[in-house]
């Protein structure tokens, strides 16, 4: 297989910081490659390198004659004096020419350019319209080469979902930099983890990457603890939710699991909603018969939602379908039309919004931490100020950097630690993942675990939502807030199929939350008995899910004391395996009665 660019030792320094030092490598014919690292680790200088737009200090750079290359970066511009349809459908004479064809049509719908509007000025639009059309002007053309940079900031999860889908039925090599770890898995074949100055390569997605390092660690045994926790962690969540597309790496993968023998789940669920209880009481955030608009569009129409302690909630929808102003609502920020908001007396509730808070420029990273508190409580962890800001991506020497001289990224972490060290009982997190760096993801992620509150969280990282959340909620724009079991795969089934049943409408729901909205309408196709039978079915099935819940609760636990007892390990294991195969027959039939019911 040729390459169509190479890079022979090639090295990169911004002042007396090497970005790349001596790196060799070839992108390939067909090749899908993911590219993941720290913030500032030089992934967007190896990016810029590759594609032409930056020279290397040292080193060469070959390309095979002709490539078509298409390059999508942070520091990508439009044309001024444009319309979005001039760049995007810049190859095109007339319009029957696109709309002919289907694969520049999926472009155009895919990326929601309809909806920002072909003749809108580029001038007016924000920065995520302005990345949405210069990838959508980048796509339509016909390429061997895609280089991107973060292509899926500002889509949501239907749009992250189509964008690998398209990526998948191309024929074009693809290089991708994203802390998207769903995306990662789905798309790419290879990863390249851009670390001091070199490039480290690995077969496969995230989890193959993620069991390649845990392996590095334990050969090496030179590894930082903490670091190796958190992949030991990481290793036992890949292995315990949805089977990671492994490519069958060289790596012995056993060896790595190994690690992973003696970890407890995530989190203790039934623990955390215990403590959650005994801090929050009964009450927590409720909806009672909330109507609210937005300009013309009605986002809840006579929504009862009653949210408990303990409630983990993923909350998801189109972009402009109301999340943000429904954790508003949720907030206290914003008044309902109809209705009212009801907080308990003990919440202590904190908001992370999209936008920057303002924060103390004067103050260096820490005192600006240390001005919140100088110590938190994470369920049974103490941490320090420090110890917290370093989690989330402050390094002891970064942290006495004066918070004016702070990127927009750094800002936004440092509002998030200064968030959690205020020690709330209810987040609300509007896309926390933004700007954050996969290691820093991960440490978020294990903070999270063990974060015994109410916790609704609003992102387009999918990994994320199924990882620190238990339920799952959708805005599909009917004024109702319906929940799904089947989390955001069913999401993005019911998306597909939404044309198709205009009149439906959801019902709240989240486990361990009375939860209730405006009738469905589908409903009236059951007879009385039929939806009596249906319904005490799911009240049995529920009451079967609860018990296996804590069996399996238990099971780990016992997994965890049996760390040094192999013959008991397996049998425990198979045990576990058993439980697991009657949950997913139980989950299924709980799926089809609900469905009928609806």
């Amino acid at each position: 297989m040729a390459n169509l660019v190479n890079l022979e030792s090639v090295s990169k320094s911004y002042g007396v910081r090497p970005l790349l030092d001596e790196v060799s490598l070839g992108v390939g014919e067909g090749q899908r490659i993911g590219v993941v690292g720290l913030n500032g680790g030089g992934k967007t200088t190896l990016l810029e390198v590759l594609a032409g737009i930056t020279d290397p200090d040292s080193g060469r750079v070959s390309r095979v004659r002709d490539l078509r290359l298409g390059v999508v970066t942070q520091r990508t511009e439009l044309p001024e004096g444009s319309t979005v349809g001039e760049v995007v459908l810049a190859g095109f004479d007339a319009e029957h020419e696109w709309a002919s064809d289907a694969r520049v049509r999926s472009i155009v719908d895919g990326l929601g350019i309809g909806d920002i509007g072909l003749d809108t000025a580029t001038a007016n639009l924000s920065g995520g319209e302005r990345r949405r059309v210069a990838l959508a002007a980048t796509l339509v053309g016909e390429l061997d080469l895609v280089v991107l940079d973060e292509p899926t900031n500002h889509l949501d999860v239907e749009g992250v979902r189509w964008l690998a889908d398209h990526l998948l039925a191309r024929r074009s090599s693809l290089v991708v930099v994203t802390h998207d770890r769903w995306f990662l898995d789905t798309v790419c074949g290879r990863t390249w983890e851009v670390t001091s100055g070199r490039v480290e390569q690995y077969e496969g997605g995230y989890a193959d990457w993620v069991y390649a390092r845990a392996e590095r660690a334990r050969l090496a045994q030179a590894a930082e603890e903490k670091r190796q926790n958190l992949a030991r962690k990481e290793l036992a969540w890949l292995q315990r939710g949805a089977k990671a597309r492994t490519s069958k790496p060289k790596f012995r993968i056993e060896a790595a699991e190994a690690l992973i023998a003696d970890v407890p789940p995530p989190r203790d669920t039934v623990e955390l909603m215990s403590f959650a209880r005994r801090r929050l009481g009964k009450t927590v955030l409720e909806l009672e018969d909330v109507s609210l608009s937005v300009g013309d569009r009605t986002l809840l129409d006579h929504v009862t939602w009653r949210i408990g302690p303990g409630d983990r909630i993923g909350l998801v929808g189109v972009n402009g379908s109301g999340k943000t102003t429904l954790l508003k609502l949720l907030a206290g920020e914003n008044e309902p039309e109809t209705g009212r908001r009801v907080e308990g007396k003990t919440v202590h509730l904190a908001h992370l919004k999209q936008e920057l808070d303002d924060l103390p420029a004067d103050l260096r990273v820490l005192q600006a931490v240390e001005r919140v508190a100088a110590r938190v409580q994470f369920g049974k962890h103490e941490l320090s100020a420090s110890q917290l800001a370093e989690k989330l991506g402050f390094p002891p020497k970064r942290q006495w950097t004066p918070v004016g001289d702070l990127s927009g990224g750094e800002r936004r972490r440092l509002q998030l630690v200064r968030l959690l060290m205020a020690e709330p009982n209810v987040l609300l997190l509007d896309e926390p993942t933004n700007d954050l760096d996969i290691d820093t993801l991960q440490q978020l992620e294990d903070l999270l675990d063990g974060w015994p509150g109410t916790l609704i969280v609003v992102s387009h990282d999918r990994y994320l939502t199924e990882r620190v959340c238990d339920n799952v909620v959708a805005l599909f724009g009917d004024g109702a807030i319906t929940g799904l079991p089947g989390g955001i795969d069913e999401y993005l089934q019911r998306r597909q199929t939404i044309a198709d049943r205009p009149q439906a409408s959801g019902s709240a729901a989240g486990t361990g939350s009375d939860t209730s909205t405006s009738a469905g309408q589908d409903t009236a196709k059951l007879s009385n008995a039929e939806w009596r039978t249906i319904t005490k079915e799911l009240g049995k099935l529920e009451r079967k899910l609860d018990a296996i819940a804590q069996k399996e609760s238990k099971l780990h636990a016992a997994l965890a004391d049996a760390a040094t007892e192999p013959d008991r390990l397996m049998e425990l294991n198979n045990e576990l395996k058993a439980l697991q195969s009657e949950k997913d027959e139980l989950e299924q039939r709980w799926l089809e009665a609900s469905e009928a019911v609806e």
